[in-house]
């Protein structure tokens, strides 16, 4: 069986896959944090339930620290889940086309993924009413700092200048949204992820805030999203005899050998002994669910991709794709079922090929997918084919 190992040389992921043993759960490692690897330290660390860490937020991170109160957080994760199911549901009899359109006969990877998922989601980023020129803003942002290693193909000062231009205009977009909720008394369903962080932030929420918030949404939506379905075409690609697992499991198998979101920082609210270490304030946590979904002692084969394990139900303690607790991914069921649904349409309608230098994940604060190159060729009678 062809191992999915594709590690780079160096690195902060290659460095932590040195150091775990597969003995020792929690560590302190030359990344200047406290490691987090064993199933059992990590769920306790991420779910919190007996206060051990300052709680925090992996989504709602500002300029000030945490985007809250709590309440609003929520408020605003329930209404973009329903407004991302809403539009996946109204649309999408589009994604036979959408994929024949922009992934057959050959697309490069990862970008493709992360354009597919723009391309899809568009009108919940941005409704077709915004200005014209706010639309260009939002596709430059994807270009220019979504897309994996965007941000090493442009200068510093070059990178400076549009962040001040893309902040502007959106903070002009919030403000006008804010004051037609003031002018309305609220609105009702909301149109797009705009409306969702200015309708959830409330009238007086500062709009520098909210527009952080909205750029994490867009990092969420297009980056993640798109990762997460890069990697699950590349393993299809590399390993075509697993092609007609379920997508169910397929999904869950991709998410379990590359988490987009591999890393969580905590910080400990007291000294306590963590996995054997002893930690205090003064330390940072570091949960890897990279290595938590690959601990030898919980996972048969962990380097293997294997989508057909998912067939009998593995247990979810040393699975967390999302986070755990009150802070996991507000969309993950949506996020899901998009690639579900994508994956489906691929191993369904396409023969599935892909060519790479046999190059490592990119890594960074997300863990994108190598890059590769897709050849789709039709199944015969497929629904894509033209």
């Amino acid at each position: 069986m062809q191992s999915s190992r594709t590690h780079p040389a160096n690195g902060p992921l290659a460095l932590l896959r040195a150091e775990f043993d597969g003995t020792h759960d929690v560590w302190r490692s030359a990344l200047g944090g406290v490691c987090v690897a064993g199933p059992e330290a990590a769920r306790a660390v991420m779910g919190n339930r007996h206060a051990a860490v300052a709680d925090t937020s992996d989504f709602y991170q500002n300029r000030h620290g945490v985007f809250g109160p709590r309440s609003a957080q929520v408020a605003i994760g329930r209404a973009a889940r329903d407004l991302i199911r809403r539009h996946l549901d109204a649309r999408r009899q589009d994604l036979p086309g959408l994929v024949a359109e922009q992934l057959a006969p050959h697309s490069e990877w990862p970008d493709a993924g992360n354009l597919l998922v723009l391309r899809h989601l568009r009108d919940v980023l941005l409704n077709g009413d915004a200005p014209a020129d706010l639309h260009t803003t939002v596709e430059a942002i994807v270009a220019r700092a979504v897309l994996a290693g965007a941000r090493r193909r442009h200068p510093a000062p070059s990178r400076l200048f549009f962040r001040r231009r893309a902040l502007r205009a959106l903070h002009t977009e919030v403000c006008a949204r804010q004051s037609r909720l003031r002018q309305l008394g609220g609105v009702g369903e909301p149109r797009d992820l705009v409306d969702v962080v200015a309708a959830g932030g409330g009238p007086t929420a500062d709009p520098r805030d909210l527009v952080e918030v909205y750029l994490s949404f867009l990092f969420a939506v297009v980056g993640s999203i798109g990762f997460a379905l890069g990697w699950a075409v590349h393993l299809l690609g590399t390993h075509p005899d697993r092609a007609a697992a379920e997508p169910s499991w397929t999904v869950r198998e991709a998410l379990r050998l590359w988490p987009v979101a591999w890393l969580f920082a905590r910080t400990p609210s007291r000294e306590q002994e963590l996995g054997g270490t002893h930690v205090t304030p003064h330390d940072r946590l570091i949960v890897c669910s990279y290595l938590v979904h690959r601990h030898p002692a919980h996972w048969e084969r962990p380097d293997e991709f294997v989508p057909q394990r998912w067939a009998e139900g593995v247990p979810d303690g040393a699975y967390l794709p999302f986070g755990l607790g009150p802070h996991t991914c507000a969309g993950a069921t949506v996020t899901v079922r998009l690639l579900e649904d994508l994956v489906g349409l691929l191993t369904r309608d396409w023969r599935v090929s892909v060519t790479h230098d046999g190059g490592g994940p990119q890594v960074g604060p997300a863990l994108a997918p190598p890059r590769f190159t897709t050849v789709l060729s039709p199944n015969d009678g497929c629904p894509g084919r033209r």
